[in-house]
Formats: structure tokens, sequence, C-alpha cells
């Protein structure tokens, strides 16, 4: 039997969750996270301080050592049985993202289907740790290669996808034997804090995984990144806060995973099947109600289809139905916060201002949430202020090109490069795209990349590292070399 938004509100922890404990913090006042598609409190939890948050790292570092030596295949069996726990809860983590993010309920729903997957891959790779022995090339001795755990981490995660952030970061740092301090974002911690109780209930010991939330997001990170017991911080989130992280990772020279800004590239070329090219434009732009770091930013379009997608765009765009993310009814929800609102007016305003046209929506959305209306925008010039800044919403401008290599060189203007996507139906096309886009990942032919299995991460201003795949969990580990001397034996 469902539970009712209530009944699933009470399941949910407030306090912080530290070696093993909830316990209240020391904050000034609780946090209240709110519903975004009513503006309404959903619970107030505990704020957390600085001593609050170097507990957590006590906590965590006075595990280190005894979850490095937990045998792989254990770490792996927590994983797995939290995996099994969270899927046959699915549909109450799926309303808990609803209520506190407010993406649409069947979207969130594939947010828990994705975000456990992380669970069950990072199982599976906690046993498959491996190193190497062999001679050297001199024949004087042996050479062992072993991978270790970094250490004490700082995962530090982003509102817009409560669960599967959480999972992408905590799932390789438990098999590959590291403890962690984890603070969700102040605005969506709820499925955060209902994960870690789960992870409990599988059977993780004291201190391996601590939740702080907190309203003085810098105060109470900066002494734990100081703190040398810290040996790793993996973040998701802006550059700009992505910057200032390496700054203060620099001084204890912490190992750091950084998964920060974009600006995605979505170019459509002439010979395009356009009819995929218009549903992979709905997938990439509207996840998460464009939400996301790797939403379709910029729509680079070939002149002689240019009008035709944008129509296309325009129409499947305006039957999106607004509203509430549990309602079963709602096709797309409210921006995260009044603040995201206001800032979707002033990219359309601007865009209008410097040339551009609306074609559909342009506007906020009726209701007591923070909804703005899908909106696609043509006629937008290179160089408009909308195509320099992360949208992060559900608006979609359309800028022409003529060329192959002009479609190229807009797409890489710009200091960022996660992902990017292009649709071309010429296979030599799309291998000189997936050479010359400046980006660490791209969707050929498709609008949707994310996968457990794939290594997620960008480069230039986008960050550094990857999370999931084979190269998710040597984010966590450190190469030990040892060498043996032939004569000794």
């Amino acid at each position: 039997m469902a539970l009712s938004e209530q009944e699933l509100l009470a399941k949910v922890p407030t306090g912080l969750y530290i070696n093993g404990k909830w316990t209240e913090g020391h904050g000034e006042a609780p946090i209240s996270v709110e519903d975004p598609s009513t503006g309404k409190i959903l619970l107030q939890i505990s704020n957390a301080n600085a001593m609050d948050g170097l507990a957590a790292l006590t906590a965590a570092d006075e595990a280190q050592a005894r979850w490095a030596k937990t045998p792989p295949r254990e770490r792996g069996e927590i994983l797995r049985r939290t995996f099994e726990l969270v899927r046959a809860r699915s549909e109450e983590f799926a309303m808990l993202i609803s209520l506190e993010m407010g993406k649409p309920i069947a979207e969130a729903r594939g947010e828990v289907t994705y975000g456990n997957e992380f669970l069950r891959w990072f199982s599976e790779e906690a046993v498959r740790i491996t190193g190497r022995f062999g001679s050297n090339p001199e024949g004087t001795g042996n050479m062992l290669v072993a991978q270790r755990p970094v250490g004490p981490a700082f995962a530090i995660t982003p509102w817009n996808f409560p669960l599967a952030m959480a999972t992408r970061k905590i799932g390789p740092a438990i098999a590959a034997g590291c403890t962690m301090v984890v603070k969700p974002a102040e605005l969506t911690p709820l499925t955060t804090l209902l994960l870690v109780a789960t992870l409990e209930e599988a059977g993780l010991p004291a201190g391996v995984v601590n939740v702080i939330t907190t309203s003085t997001s810098a105060a109470t990170s900066g002494p734990i990144i100081a703190d040398p017991r810290l040996r790793k911080i993996t973040f998701t989130g802006s550059t700009q806060v992505g910057r200032k992280l390496l700054e203060q990772s620099a001084q204890q020279i912490l190992r750091t995973s950084m998964e920060l800004g974009g600006n995605a590239p979505f170019l459509v070329f002439e010979d395009a099947d356009l009819d995929a090219a218009v549903d992979g434009a709905m997938l990439a732009k509207l996840r998460n109600i464009g939400q996301a770091c790797t939403a379709a930013n910029r729509f680079i379009v070939q002149e002689s289809v240019a009008e035709e997608f944008g129509n296309r765009l325009a129409e499947r765009m305006s039957k999106l139905v607004l509203g509430r993310g549990v309602d079963p009814a709602t096709t797309i929800g409210p921006v995260i916060n009044e603040k995201a609102r206001e800032n979707m007016q002033r990219l359309v305003d601007t865009t209008v201002a410097e040339g551009g046209s609306v074609v559909t929506g342009g506007a906020s959305g009726d209701g007591d949430g923070y909804f703005f209306q899908p909106t696609v925008l043509t006629n937008v010039k290179p160089g408009s202020t909308i195509l320099q800044e992360e949208i992060f919403g559900p608006i979609a401008p359309i800028v022409r090109f003529k060329t192959e290599a002009e479609a190229v060189s807009l797409a890489n203007d710009t200091v960022y490069g996660l992902v990017s996507y292009a649709f071309t139906q010429d296979l030599k096309r799309g291998m000189r795209l997936v050479e010359s886009l400046d980006t660490g990942m791209t969707g050929l032919n498709t609008g949707l990349v994310s996968n457990a299995a794939a290594p997620f991460g960008g480069v230039k201003q986008s960050g550094m590292g990857r999370e999931g795949g084979l190269e998710g969990i040597n984010e966590y580990l450190e190469t030990k070399y040892v060498m043996i001397p032939t004569s000794d034996y």
C-alpha cells in the first residue's frame, strides 16, 4: 500500500548522522526544506556547524583503518543489500525526490533506477580492485603494484539529483574502502538522509558514512577541508564554487574530483532524422526540468532545417503540463526556487532585447510554486548572453549555422566542456564530430548519455576526474609500488 506524503515524510530522519548515530546539530536554527511546487515547508531538519563537521570527520577518520581492512566482498555485499532495499522502496524514494526537488513523479522514478544502479555497479567493482606483479626491465627485481583506499573523503552533492548524485559518490567510496563525510545540498537533503538510513539498515558500520546538513556551507566545510585527516574531496556543482574548493584543497594537496558547470551544445545537421533530433532534444533539454549539468544549453541547427526543427520542438514543449511533481498528470515541474525563476525571465528578456524571438513560452507559469513555461527562442545571434551562460531551466535557444566547421566553432566557443550532442546520419561526419567536439562526453544521435557503467565527467572548466564506470572507483584509490630485489630470495 502506497504511503501518503505525511507518512513518507515521517520516515525521513531529521538529524545529523555521525558515527552511526542520529544527533542534533549545533547550528543556529533548523533548516526548512521547501516543496518548490507549492513554496510550503515539507520538514525542518538539523543544522550543522563547524564543530559538527569536524565531529563527522573524526568519526570517518577513526573508522578508516578498520573499513580499509574489511574484505572487498563484504563491502560489496553491503552495497548490494542497499541496492535491493532501495529497489524495494523505489516508490518512496521517487515520491520524496519529487516532493523536495519538484520533478515529475515519472522522472523521479527514473532517477531512482539510475541512481540505484551506482550501488549495484560498485558492489560488483569492490571485488575487482587489481594490481600487478612482474620483473623490472633490468631483471634485478620484481615490481609489486597495488591499489589502496585514498582515505577519508568529503563529498558535497548538488540539489538537482538528490539520490543519483549521492550514490555516484558513496558507492565507489564504500567499494574502495574509503570512509566519508557527505554534505547534501541545503535545498534537497531529505533523500540523502533516507538513503543513509537505508545503508545503516543494510549493515554499514558506524563511521563509514557520515552525513551533515547545514545552512552555512562555507563555514562548516572550511575546517573539514583544512584538516590534515581529510584526504579527498569530491564535489558536484558550479564552476565558481568548484574553483574555490580547489584553492582550499591545494593547502592539504587533497585528491579532488570536480564535476562542474556545463554549456552543452546540441548540433542538428540538415541530414539528421528530425523526428529523432526532436525526441533527443526533449530528453537533453528537459530532463530534470532543464536543471542538469548535462542539459542541452545551445541548439546549433543548420539553417536549412532550423525553422522546421524549431517549430517541431516548440510544438512538443508547448504541450507539456506544468504542475506539482507528484501529480501523475504533470509532465514538467517547477524550477528549484524563486531566484531560479527570476533568472529564467532575465535570460528570455535579455535574448529578446538582443534580437531573439519567442516561439513558445517565455513567462512564469501559474500557481504558488516556482513555475516557468517551457520556452523556445529563435533568431538567437552568436555571442548572445544566453549562449554564454548555463541556463539550468526549460529554455531552448536556437542559433543557426551554415557549415560543419562553423557548427564546431560555435559548439566549442565556451569555457565549459562537459557534454555535447550531435544529430547526423552521415557516419563519417559523426566520427569527425566525436573527435572535434571539445567535451568529455558526446551523445551521437541520442539525447541521453548517463549510465552507471560509463565514465561521467568533462574537460576545461567543467571539471576533472570521472564518476561511474571502471574509472569511478579509481578516484578513491591510490597506487602503492613496492620494489623486491631478486637477489634477496
